[in-house]
């Protein structure tokens, strides 16, 4: 034990002289200069004082954001298992369980920067450029619908930027507003009797998981009698019209935009559901009917309304899905190009024959 206790001693006496004051006593360092406080001096405030000089595009951010972001928060910003959501969430902040995004809650956009530029890719921060950064920060904006695909986010316009939330926060006055309630706080046998535990956490998917528990935990809830409906969604499923041969040069295009699904949809021989639904035989598939997956309530609700994926209703979805269908758990923000639309609704077709 006297050996641990000395290096305990020690190691207490040299942060004791590291200090600024007995650092100058002790005539031990220096002090820093403006160039090396500057070199950690990364804050970037509300009314853009910090913010390097550089831009980025939301073309350019989706790469970076594909390489460096995407294996935990999701392809399109939507999250992978219990790691940070960035995208989604409008509208929700009034309900009992929110969810709190980029898009949705933070009021200022200095803050994504910031974050992103200081800490960032997590266990390889600040290895990004600050053009980077803006890319990325561009790519999580158009995530969230904030901006178009052709942005360009810069030091320039970054204030022009309006984020939805902004006016949703209030300054805290806590410490002259409610000085009166005040008490001198209690510092020692303040609760009287054992302390117990009166309520628990009521939100279970607050602790990552092991894989293929959130499947379980799905199968559990989903409802015995769900079985009956899918035997009838399956017995009216139309008859498949002969398909005209397909396109060999667009299915290879769409196989290539495909790439921007893969990260919540399989298709192809062993292909399981995964955050989305397998896409085999999709197309002129009814909706909301893939067995085994628990679909979002507006998918749901499309589902009992006859919806059938159609080319146009396909294309549809594609272009905008929280559009076309409201409230679906699907994050990816929408392929803005009719022929990159056109090509995956024909590799879609060539995995549903």
């Amino acid at each position: 034990m006297s050996k641990y206790r000395n290096l305990l001693i020690g190691s207490a006496l040299v942060a004791m002289a590291a200090s600024p004051v007995l650092a100058e006593k002790l005539g031990l360092g220096r002090p820093a200069l403006p160039e090396e406080i500057a070199a950690w001096n990364l804050d970037v405030s509300p009314d853009g004082t910090g913010l390097p000089v550089g831009s980025g595009s939301v073309e350019d951010g989706e790469a970076i954001f594909s390489e460096n972001c995407a294996i935990c928060h999701g392809e399109f910003a939507e999250g992978v298992d219990n790691w940070p959501k960035l995208a989604g969430g409008e509208g929700t902040l009034a309900d009992k369980d929110p969810l709190k995004t980029v898009g949705s809650y933070w009021p200022y956009l200095s803050t994504t920067f910031d974050y992103v530029r200081r800490s960032m890719p997590f266990g390889n921060a600040q290895t990004l450029s600050d053009d980077d950064v803006y890319a990325i920060t561009a790519y999580i904006l158009y995530s969230n619908y904030l901006v178009e695909d052709d942005f360009v986010l810069s030091n320039e316009n970054f204030l022009d930027v309006e984020m939805p939330n902004a006016n949703g926060f209030i300054v805290d006055d806590r410490d002259t507003s409610e000085a009166h309630f005040w008490t001198e706080p209690c510092m020692e046998n303040c609760k009287s009797g054992d302390v117990t535990i009166t309520m628990r956490a009521r939100v279970l998917d607050v602790t990552p998981q092991e894989e293929g528990a959130e499947e379980e935990a799905a199968a559990e809830e989903a409802p015995a009698e769900t079985a009956a409906p899918a035997e009838e969604a399956k017995a009216e499923e139309p008859v498949m019209e002969e398909t005209a041969a397909l396109d060999p040069e667009l299915v290879k295009d769409g196989e290539k935009v495909f790439k921007k699904c893969k990260a919540c949809h399989q298709v192809g021989e062993g292909a399981k559901n995964k955050t989305g639904p397998v896409l085999n035989g999709i197309v002129g598939h009814p909706a909301g009917a893939i067995e085994g997956f628990k679909y979002s309530k507006g998918m749901q609700d499309f589902a009992e309304s006859g919806g059938v994926w159609n080319e146009e209703n396909l294309a549809a979805f594609l272009t905008k899905p929280k559009d076309f269908i409201k409230k679906t758990k699907m994050g990816f923000a929408g392929l803005k190009k009719e022929s990159d639309i056109a090509a995956v609704t024909e590799y879609l077709k060539s995995v549903s024959q």
